[in-house]
């Protein structure tokens, strides 16, 4: 069987740092202890001194672009950058093409996985105005949960009927994750500016065009539906302070109902990026002000949101370049979330624990991810080893995604991933991915 021997790490794990050695046997943490001993049976000794070593992140919100818009990402390319960032695990999304609104459409994207996926995947299942029944079919064992857009759909899964909406909300025990923006309210502010200044208005308005306004009466909507409902409500990526009033850090984070995610955009950028980035920090919803910003970072200090995520979604180059009004949103993240966070820590912003629980543990307690998101004996070793002393620069020759660019081109971290390992595999060290496909479908305690 093969092992590996991870040896004067600093150990994070539920809120403590400790100095000790990690054995790895299979797939599995077998052993945490100081001094483990050295055993000829070992395959490989990983001396981390000095090194963090953490539970690989869990994306919970990705859009890996398979099938249909293989152009941008595909499975195989965006989950390689992920285990090179230190993310071991991922949830992609159902605004594939064709939508994934049937379980059939849903188990093809997993048998792509199956092939292809270097990291640990599970896909969500897309709802619409329309296919109740197929989403009351999926399986809370192997799929992380439904997914619903109430503002910037893509193809058919914008829900804005009322009645269907609380019948899902009504009529499912899985957790039920959902993009709040409310699509009048946008079309309205849309409308205005391209009256002013046609189809190429100025980035710099984008946060005025997808509001605070727009952000706030989704999300209120939504979580006042699953208030009256019981619904299991995950809300992601909240982009304003108003919002984060919506939230509460009064209950333990096993009892809370109602969860909210803050993406790493929303935490590295403000509307005065515009200027130097322009359409390529063009997400929905829109990066906002710095007071926004420094709200976002206060609910997830004090818990009132719970997870850190990306919604990496990239999009080509050229399709970048379009004007406002045909530049697709979205940007990818998933290579550069942990290093961020990590830069964040170095700044004095957040300490390594709460990055941990954020992106590693939370995800894992959110959606009852079986046996990953910890560093605990028994559990399957998804694991990174972070470096805050190995200073580099992200530039074209070390993006790893299919798009090639990245919004976080030219930044200096301090920090880097120098291993990652997936069920027990090293599948990153030396700047190098393993060309393999460790990756498994994430099973779920429910």
């Amino acid at each position: 069987m093969n092992s590996t021997l991870i040896k004067n790490a600093k150990i994070v794990n539920e809120g403590v740092i400790f100095e000790g050695d990690v054995l790895i046997e299979g797939e599995f943490i077998k052993e945490i202890g100081t001094d483990i001993s050295h055993k000829s049976s070992i395959s490989q000794v990983i001396d981390a001194e000095g090194n963090y070593l953490i539970p690989g992140a869990i994306d919970d919100q990705v859009h890996f672009r398979e099938p249909g818009l293989t152009h941008k990402g595909d499975i195989a390319s965006e989950s390689r950058a992920a285990v090179a960032g230190g993310v071991t695990s991922f949830i992609e999304q159902p605004n594939t093409v064709p939508n994934a609104v049937t379980q059939e459409l849903l188990e093809q994207k997993y048998e792509i996985a199956s092939r292809t996926s270097f990291a640990n995947y599970s896909f969500m299942m897309g709802g619409t105005n329309d296919n109740l029944e197929e989403v009351l079919k999926t399986n809370p064992r192997n799929v992380a949960g439904i997914k619903l857009f109430l503002g910037s759909s893509t193809g058919n899964m914008l829900v804005d009927n009322e009645e269907v909406l609380e019948k899902i909300f009504s009529s499912t025990p899985m957790l039920i994750a959902v993009h709040c923006e409310d699509e009048a309210t946008i079309k309205a502010n849309l409308e205005r500016y391209k009256a002013e200044y046609g189809d190429a208005i100025p980035m710099k308005f984008h946060h005025l065009i997808r509001s605070e306004e727009a952000c706030y009466l989704s999300s209120s909507k939504a979580i006042e539906l699953a208030k009256k409902t019981g619904a299991r409500l995950h809300i992601f990526h909240v982009s304003t302070a108003k919002e984060t009033e919506l939230f509460t850090n009064k209950i333990p984070l096993e009892d809370k109902k109602i969860t909210a995610e803050v993406c790493v955009h929303h935490l590295w950028f403000t509307d005065a990026d515009y200027e130097t980035k322009g359409t390529l920090i063009k997400w929905n919803p829109a990066v906002k002000t710095q007071a926004d910003k420094d709200g976002l970072w206060k609910a997830l200090l004090d818990d009132r949101i719970d997870v850190i995520a990306t919604d990496h979604a990239p999009h080509t180059w050229e399709e970048k370049q379009n004007p406002y009004t045909s530049a697709p949103s979205g940007g990818a993240l998933v290579q550069h979330s942990v290093v961020a966070m990590f830069e964040a820590h170095l700044q004095g912003k957040i300490s390594v624990e709460k990055i941990v629980e954020k992106m590693a543990h939370n995800p894992a307690k959110i959606f009852k991810i079986e046996k990953r998101g910890f560093i605990r004996e028994g559990y399957y070793a998804d694991l990174a080893i972070v470096n805050t002393a190995l200073p580099w620069t992200v530039n074209k020759d070390n993006i790893l995604y299919k798009c090639g660019w990245s919004p976080m081109e030219g930044t200096n971290f301090k920090s880097r991933i120098s291993h990652t390992f997936v069920n027990g595999q090293l599948v990153y060290a030396n700047a190098k991915v393993k060309e393999a496909h460790f990756g498994q479908r994430l099973l779920f305690e429910r």
